[in-house]
């Protein structure tokens, strides 16, 4: 793990250090890691439709839901979304991490499910879905340090299996962070994940059983 790095479950961050890492601009802060809590129509709608057309998933209710699902500021909770990684005392990055039924969008994405025989309804399967660094703390290796950690919170909370869809990358050259949400193949690799399929040219699903 990087030094000084400290990755603890999200419930027992603050709801102010989960918001730090989102921000106030960008990607990352429109979508709060809903993209895959959000039924397809209704966050296709939210995403095309231009200026700030009426919407049932708003930013602040996206951002409600996340504080709600991470239990931020609940210490004592026994259940949360994701993890948070402190750099130095100050909240750096985030890992979504649950089981993947918790993804209802994952259900009707081929790319999770090309070439492979899997019952979508099996909840000891968890799933990686995004990894955010904050600007400030980027190429530090907080994405590897937090696909690391999550294979233990995984594990430890009784998964059999954790998964993630990561991009490949190529040195030298950058991926928009819109696609580079769900890591690099390398950042898995680096936890120990072997590639179980390649359902487009940049994209991989890779996983470890426990």
């Amino acid at each position: 793990m990087t030094p000084d790095v400290v990755i603890v479950p999200a419930n027992e961050a603050s709801c102010a250090d989960l918001d730090a890492v989102f921000g106030t601009r960008g990607y990352a802060a429109s979508c709060r890691c809903q993209r895959f809590k959000i039924r397809g129509r209704d966050w296709d709608l939210e995403w095309t439709k231009p200026g700030p057309a009426p919407t049932s998933f708003p930013v602040e209710e996206r951002a409600r839901r996340q504080r709600a699902q991470t239990q931020c500021g609940h210490p004592d909770s026994e259940t949360t979304s994701g993890l948070i990684a402190y750099l130095d005392g100050e909240p750096a990055g985030w890992c979504a991490v649950e089981p993947r039924t918790a993804y209802i969008r994952l259900r009707g994405k081929p790319l999770v499910w090309t070439g492979r025989a899997e019952d979508k309804d099996d909840d000891t399967v968890w799933a990686v879905t995004c990894l955010i660094t904050r600007a400030g703390f980027r190429r530090l290796g907080i994405s590897r340090d937090l696909v690391r950690a999550a294979v233990d919170f995984a594990r430890e909370r009784g998964a059999r299996a954790l998964e993630g869809y990561p991009m490949i990358t190529e040195p030298g050259r950058d991926v928009p962070w819109g696609e580079l949400h769900v890591g690099s193949r390398s950042s898995f690799a680096a936890a120990g994940f072997t590639e179980v399929s390649h359902p487009t040219v940049r994209r991989v699903v890779m996983r470890i059983d426990f």
